[in-house]
């Protein structure tokens, strides 16, 4: 007896809580590659943001609020797991989610996430996570704001729109389907 797993597409995307629990373990799965994995495609120490295409992810499918929220969410998780100050990445991601729902629009998120909107918009809540993150991780006398922000800020934004090609990819080969 074969059981039927056919998850009918169009009760996943009318479902909203179906939804949010998918993002919440998409959320945990991501965390969990980005604290133990990521280290091992690092380059100079610089690493892309998973948690971040998958906040602006949400917060072009789902709206601005819905966007921080999961900016706020992912960035406490995040905190919590890794030894960072605690509420420096919730406030950022919460920026992020905020920038990237800004451009949410009824019924055009497939296209917005299948082209290269999909990565403007990684870049530009990438620019405004890193500037906020980065403000509060750079100590006055060790090394200038802005050196350190082009040293880490401006590579994070770069390497994490690169790895956000592949879910813009992803997407643009399932509208073609």
């Amino acid at each position: 007896m074969a059981l039927n797993f056919d998850l009918n597409r169009s009760q996943f995307v009318a479902n909203p809580a179906l939804r949010f629990v998918a993002y919440a373990v998409i959320a945990l799965l991501l965390n969990v590659i980005q604290v133990v994995f990521l280290r091992f495609v690092a380059v100079s120490s610089v690493t892309p943001d998973l948690l971040l295409i998958l906040i602006v992810w949400i917060g072009i499918v789902e709206g601005q609020f819905t966007g921080m929220i999961a900016g706020f969410l992912c960035g406490l998780l995040f905190d919590v797991v890794s030894a960072d100050v605690l509420g420096s990445n919730a406030l950022a991601k919460t920026a992020a989610g905020f920038v990237a729902g800004y451009f949410w629009r009824e019924n055009f998120s497939l296209q917005t996430l299948g082209s290269y909107r999909f990565l403007f918009l990684v870049a530009l809540s990438g620019g405004v996570h890193n500037l906020l993150y980065y403000f509060f991780y750079v100590r006055p006398m060790q090394i200038s704001f802005g050196m350190f922000f082009l040293k880490y800020g401006v590579a994070t934004t770069l390497y994490t729109t690169v790895a956000a090609v592949f879910p813009m990819l992803y997407v643009n080969r399932r509208k073609e389907l």
